[in-house]
């Protein structure tokens, strides 16, 4: 009988440790005393998707917003649009505005890099097999990193994006092996660091804390799929600041930020053909507001936010409520 009692006091003081420790992770807030830096992704493929002007559109995110950290991405198909014919120039563009401004760049480079279906294969990549493709690869690896490694605004270089997620995206199955000779490469080329993105939801982060000096993490609240519709993740901040330290123990990886934070829709098809309505149940102000103090709450920094283009679009359809409260980001 009273061994009986002893053993129902163990399973209640057990329980409620348990309760207060998810308690604690669901309100653990990690970014006291912290000086965080904001930046964004630009991609000039999306601006265009959104029939942006891409130029006025960066130049905006520079003059109006104050912007200076940027995430800029080296698309495979604009840079080579035929095989060993290279055209620089709007990246050439891009890198000099945010390099005049007294900005700093990560460079995303290679097959596949930010946005939609990631893998950006201009249409003659197709003509090769394999072996040929990895080749083209690592050749345009070699032109973009010789190009601009003396620019002072890139701080480091992002070798593809999210390179072992399965999940999403268009593209061949993960080559680790292949993944390695990219990253080697490009160290051997430059001394900048390496910077390795990963999703936060969706993978232990092992492989890119080991192979990065940067690891770049995504942290998105709300996601849609066919098959569940919209998902909501039900992560406290305390999972990626918890994750991070055990990373960075194991790994030895010199810095861990928020690579990709969301605050545009996630949708189910192109957004324009979709309402406002329906983009203001995936992504509105209030998600966008509560979204930031959640990535602050993580304690990682630099924290690049995504979704930049979709608030100027916004802005340009009279609804610039967005794009004002970002300007309290980078003007508090």
């Amino acid at each position: 009988m009273i061994g009986n009692y002893y053993k129902r006091v163990w399973i209640l003081a057990v329980g409620l440790v348990l309760i207060l420790a998810v308690v604690w992770l669901y309100q653990a807030d990690f970014s006291q005393n912290k000086n965080f830096v904001f930046g964004v992704t630009f991609s000039q493929k999306y601006a265009e998707e959104l029939k942006l002007d891409w130029r006025k559109t960066l130049q905006a995110l520079l003059n109006d917003l104050k912007i200076r950290q940027f995430r800029l991405v080296a698309y495979w198909d604009l840079l080579e649009p035929e095989p060993e014919q290279y055209n620089f120039s709007d990246l050439d563009w891009q890198i000099n505005e945010v390099a005049q401004a007294g900005g700093q760049i990560i460079l995303a480079l290679g097959q596949r890099v930010p946005r939609w279906p990631e893998c950006h294969w201009p249409g003659w990549v197709y003509r090769y097999n394999e072996a040929e493709r990895k080749e083209k690869i690592l050749a345009l690896l070699e032109q973009v990193v010789k190009r601009y490694q003396k620019n002072k605004a890139i701080i480091s270089w992002q070798v593809e994006n999210e390179p072992w997620l399965k999940a999403f995206g268009q593209c061949p199955v993960p080559d680790n092996d292949f993944y390695k000779q990219e990253v080697a490469l490009v160290r051997s080329l430059d001394n900048h660091p390496v910077s390795v993105t990963e999703s936060g939801e969706l993978s232990t982060w092992l492989r890119g804390g080991s192979q990065a000096n940067w690891l770049g993490i995504s942290v998105y609240r709300v996601t849609w799929n066919r098959w569940l519709g919209y998902f909501y993740y039900p992560l406290p901040p305390a999972h990626y600041y918890l994750k991070s330290q055990l990373i960075k123990f194991f790994t030895g990886s010199d810095k861990i930020y928020v690579s990709e934070l969301q605050t545009e829709p996630w949708l189910g098809q192109p957004i324009l053909n979709v309402s406002l309505a329906d983009q203001y149940h995936s992504m509105d102000l209030d998600k966008f507001k509560n979204n930031v103090a959640y990535a602050r709450k993580t304690g990682l920094s630099p924290i690049y936010l995504w979704g930049a283009e979709w608030w100027y679009w916004l802005k340009q359809q009279g609804d610039a409520t967005i794009w004002n409260e970002a300007k309290k980001i980078w003007q508090p």
